[in-house]
């Protein structure tokens, strides 16, 4: 099992619009459940695990987000009109030990707040970071730092384009990371 974050972002940095709305869905490329590479994402997942601030908005939904997946909440409380089969707690170490002990073998898609994705780096559960950049400039909502830690220890993975002009980026976050330069690379 792995547990793989993806978020989309936009190219200044922002998670979400001034609005609030996760950046992907103010991509006119954006279809959801359809685009920017969800599908093949998701193929390998099992399960979903979010913050409940990522979990309420799907209760009002004209549709269940993650009908082929378990669905894991990291929060306090159980929000009313939560499905019985979703799993609730609010301790992420005892959350993650819930996810582990159904796991069949598949991975966790971690749908980001950056408070939650470092939640589980933290714990040292954390394997993947996906980011898909889209290609929009937001000038506010909220961001992926400071609330995640630039010392991750992201490793570089992989990156693709996708149709519409946003690009995934893939780090794997079991490396550590080395101190920046004190230079720019030109003057090396």
């Amino acid at each position: 099992m792995k547990i793989r974050a993806r978020v989309s972002m936009s190219a200044d940095g922002h998670v979400t619009t001034p609005d609030g709305w996760p950046a992907q869905t103010a991509d006119p490329a954006f279809v959801s459940g359809r685009s920017h590479g969800i599908r093949e994402f998701l193929d390998g997942c099992e399960a979903a695990v979010m913050g409940r601030t990522t979990f309420e908005p799907a209760l009002t939904n004209d549709r269940w987000p993650w009908p082929d997946l378990d669905v894991f909440v990291l929060g306090s409380h159980r929000p009313a009109g939560t499905p019985d089969h979703v799993v609730t707690d609010g301790d992420p170490a005892r959350l993650l030990e819930k996810i582990r002990a159904v796991n069949r073998g598949g991975d966790v898609h971690l749908v980001g707040g950056p408070r939650t994705i470092q939640t589980f780096h933290a714990l040292g559960a954390l394997d993947t970071l996906e980011l898909v950049i889209v290609p929009l400039l937001f000038g506010g909502g909220s961001r992926l730092t400071p609330a995640l830690d630039p010392s991750l220890g992201l490793e570089f993975r992989s990156e693709r384009a996708l149709p519409g002009g946003a690009v995934e980026i893939v780090y794997s976050c079991k490396g550590t990371r080395p101190p920046l330069p004190g230079s720019p690379a030109s003057q090396r």
